[in-house]
Protein backbone atom coordinates (compact mmCIF):
# COMPACT_ATOMS: atom_id res chain seq x y z
CA UNK A 1 0.00 0.00 0.00
CA UNK A 2 0.84 3.77 -0.45
CA UNK A 3 2.44 5.58 2.06
CA UNK A 4 0.95 9.86 2.59
CA UNK A 5 4.29 10.36 1.83
CA UNK A 6 5.01 8.00 -1.71
CA UNK A 7 1.51 10.21 -2.79
CA UNK A 8 2.31 13.27 -1.71
CA UNK A 9 5.70 12.91 -3.94
CA UNK A 10 3.98 11.31 -7.11
CA UNK A 11 3.88 13.44 -9.67
CA UNK A 12 0.27 12.90 -11.19
CA UNK A 13 -0.31 15.75 -12.82
CA UNK A 14 0.25 14.98 -16.87
CA UNK A 15 2.32 17.49 -18.93
CA UNK A 16 2.45 18.23 -22.98
CA UNK A 17 5.25 20.00 -24.43
CA UNK A 18 4.43 22.23 -27.01
CA UNK A 19 6.57 24.00 -29.94
CA UNK A 20 5.84 27.86 -30.18
CA UNK A 21 8.19 28.61 -33.09
CA UNK A 22 7.30 32.15 -32.61
CA UNK A 23 8.73 32.26 -28.88
CA UNK A 24 11.64 30.20 -29.87
CA UNK A 25 11.43 26.87 -27.92
CA UNK A 26 9.21 24.60 -26.68
CA UNK A 27 6.78 25.13 -23.14
CA UNK A 28 5.16 22.69 -20.83
CA UNK A 29 1.66 22.88 -20.19
CA UNK A 30 -0.01 21.09 -17.20
CA UNK A 31 -2.78 19.48 -15.84
CA UNK A 32 -3.42 21.71 -12.56
CA UNK A 33 -4.15 21.33 -9.56
CA UNK A 34 -7.37 21.15 -8.21
CA UNK A 35 -6.34 24.24 -5.44
CA UNK A 36 -5.29 25.87 -8.87
CA UNK A 37 -8.47 24.69 -10.67
CA UNK A 38 -10.45 25.97 -7.74
CA UNK A 39 -8.51 29.45 -8.12
CA UNK A 40 -8.89 29.79 -11.45
CA UNK A 41 -12.67 28.95 -11.74
CA UNK A 42 -13.35 31.44 -8.93
CA UNK A 43 -11.62 33.93 -11.28
CA UNK A 44 -13.73 32.80 -13.99
CA UNK A 45 -16.86 33.94 -12.52
CA UNK A 46 -16.40 37.49 -13.21
CA UNK A 47 -16.79 38.23 -17.06
CA UNK A 48 -13.42 38.53 -18.40
CA UNK A 49 -12.15 39.78 -21.91
CA UNK A 50 -10.64 36.68 -24.02
CA UNK A 51 -7.10 37.76 -24.14
CA UNK A 52 -7.01 38.06 -19.88
CA UNK A 53 -8.99 34.43 -20.15
CA UNK A 54 -6.19 33.12 -22.00
CA UNK A 55 -3.96 34.89 -20.24
CA UNK A 56 -4.98 33.34 -17.21
CA UNK A 57 -5.32 29.64 -18.10
CA UNK A 58 -1.50 29.54 -19.42
CA UNK A 59 -0.54 31.55 -15.99
CA UNK A 60 -2.18 28.94 -14.55
CA UNK A 61 -1.04 25.73 -16.46
CA UNK A 62 2.53 26.52 -17.79
CA UNK A 63 5.10 25.04 -15.80
CA UNK A 64 8.96 24.77 -15.79
CA UNK A 65 10.84 21.24 -15.62
CA UNK A 66 10.08 20.91 -12.46
CA UNK A 67 6.47 20.91 -12.55
CA UNK A 68 5.87 24.52 -10.46
CA UNK A 69 4.38 27.71 -12.58
CA UNK A 70 6.72 29.83 -14.40
CA UNK A 71 4.54 32.60 -14.50
CA UNK A 72 2.83 34.56 -11.65
CA UNK A 73 -0.21 37.09 -11.24
CA UNK A 74 1.92 39.99 -12.07
CA UNK A 75 2.98 38.49 -15.42
CA UNK A 76 -0.93 38.33 -16.69
CA UNK A 77 -0.99 41.21 -18.23
CA UNK A 78 2.62 40.92 -20.25
CA UNK A 79 0.81 37.29 -21.59
CA UNK A 80 -1.87 39.54 -23.04
CA UNK A 81 0.06 41.28 -25.04
CA UNK A 82 1.52 37.97 -26.42
CA UNK A 83 0.60 36.98 -30.21
CA UNK A 84 -3.42 35.96 -29.97
CA UNK A 85 -2.62 32.92 -32.28
CA UNK A 86 0.14 31.44 -29.95
CA UNK A 87 -2.27 32.19 -26.98
CA UNK A 88 -5.18 30.22 -28.82
CA UNK A 89 -2.78 26.88 -29.37
CA UNK A 90 -1.81 26.83 -26.43
CA UNK A 91 -5.15 27.23 -24.26
CA UNK A 92 -6.64 24.70 -26.61
CA UNK A 93 -3.64 22.29 -25.23
CA UNK A 94 -4.39 23.05 -21.49
CA UNK A 95 -8.36 22.94 -21.82
CA UNK A 96 -7.58 19.39 -23.46
CA UNK A 97 -5.42 18.46 -21.42
CA UNK A 98 -7.47 19.78 -18.34
CA UNK A 99 -10.78 18.55 -19.65
CA UNK A 100 -12.20 22.17 -20.01
CA UNK A 101 -14.51 23.19 -22.44
CA UNK A 102 -17.44 21.57 -24.44
CA UNK A 103 -16.14 19.01 -26.44
CA UNK A 104 -13.96 17.85 -23.30
CA UNK A 105 -17.62 17.34 -21.31
CA UNK A 106 -19.66 15.77 -24.00
CA UNK A 107 -16.55 13.38 -24.33
CA UNK A 108 -16.25 12.68 -20.66
CA UNK A 109 -19.99 11.91 -21.04
CA UNK A 110 -19.87 9.89 -24.05
CA UNK A 111 -17.25 7.37 -22.76
CA UNK A 112 -18.49 7.17 -19.04
CA UNK A 113 -21.96 6.17 -20.89
CA UNK A 114 -19.67 3.76 -22.92
CA UNK A 115 -18.14 2.42 -19.74
CA UNK A 116 -21.58 2.02 -17.77
CA UNK A 117 -23.95 0.39 -20.43
CA UNK A 118 -21.32 -1.29 -22.51
CA UNK A 119 -22.50 0.10 -25.33
CA UNK A 120 -21.54 2.96 -28.28
CA UNK A 121 -22.94 5.20 -25.64
CA UNK A 122 -25.99 6.23 -27.79
CA UNK A 123 -28.27 4.92 -24.90
CA UNK A 124 -30.22 7.39 -22.90
CA UNK A 125 -29.88 7.93 -19.09
CA UNK A 126 -31.75 5.97 -16.95
CA UNK A 127 -32.89 7.81 -13.95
Amino acid sequence: MLTKEQIFAARDLQTEDVDVPEWGGAVRVSVMSGKTREALMEVLQEPQATSRFQALMLASTIVGEDGAPIFCEGDIEKLRDKSPDVLVRLVDVAMRLNKLGAKSVDDAEKNSEAAQSGSSGSDSHAS
